[in-house]
């Protein structure tokens, strides 16, 4: 199997500037997403192209030092309002017109760095083993879930049966809830090709490990990221 992941990397940020290179555990912050990539690449069965797709100079630089391939994004799919979608069929467009046939593309968000070192191997061998057409990484929580009253007056209501609350720790798969926190998809490149979409078709989930579900969305979140990546092994400085 053929899978080229594809990591968008685009130089502005609104919430943090220069966020892709935001220093994480002693290496730029879309470092720990390609030595996840290239990880994977060890572990997968078959060929994995592990690409950074950017129109800024300084991130290709960095990118293409810790082994990525760089894809050079045209300027106008890196605009403030340009959807991931087109970002990456522009990234298979590149790979395919060399001559290579793809079979998945994954989908990796470097603002998520937080992932086990077999993590993405795993995910390609569920994609392949269920024939699914888009896999979607999630994290799995607890299904106490509350909604606002629709109206003044009436009540808050509940995703859950408050009159037999399960314990947390007796709760079976199927009770709980799955976020997508957009850190990894496994797509069928006819897909993206039909759909434009990251997911459709039979879509089926990768269940992630609830620590690796932090996202870097402000610089709080950082020493979170650095605790939980030395937690599952990687070296950090």
């Amino acid at each position: 199997m053929t899978a080229l992941v594809v990591i968008p990397a685009r130089g502005g940020s609104k919430g943090i500037p220069r966020k892709n290179l935001l220093p994480v555990g002693g290496r730029p912050l879309i470092a720990w997403t390609i030595a996840q990539a290239l990880e994977g690449a060890h572990g997968a069965e078959g060929d994995l192209i592990v690409a950074v797709s950017t129109e800024d100079a300084e991130i290709a630089q960095v990118a293409a030092a810790h082994g990525a391939r760089v894809i050079e994004r045209p300027a106008h799919l890196a605009e403030d309002t340009t959807p991931t979608e087109p970002v990456v069929e522009h990234a298979m467009d590149v790979v395919e017109a060399a001559g290579t046939v793809l079979d998945a593309v994954v989908l990796l968000q470097a603002t998520s760095p937080v992932r086990r070192p077999d993590t993405i191997a795993r995910a390609l061998a569920q994609f392949r083993n269920s024939g699914v057409d888009s896999l979607v990484g999630v994290v799995g929580e607890s299904p106490f879930f509350w909604r606002l009253p629709e109206a003044p007056g009436e009540n808050a209501t509940a995703a859950y049966d408050t009159a037999a609350r399960p314990r947390r720790q007796e709760l079976l798969p199927e009770q709980l809830h799955y976020f997508e926190n957009g850190s990894l998809y496994v797509t069928a490149p006819r897909i993206y090709r039909t759909l434009h979409n990251r997911i459709g078709g039979r879509t089926d989930l990768f269940v992630l490990d609830e620590v690796e579900g932090v996202d870097i969305d402000t610089l709080t979140d950082v020493a979170a990221a650095e605790a939980m990546l030395a937690r599952l092994g990687w070296r950090t400085a």
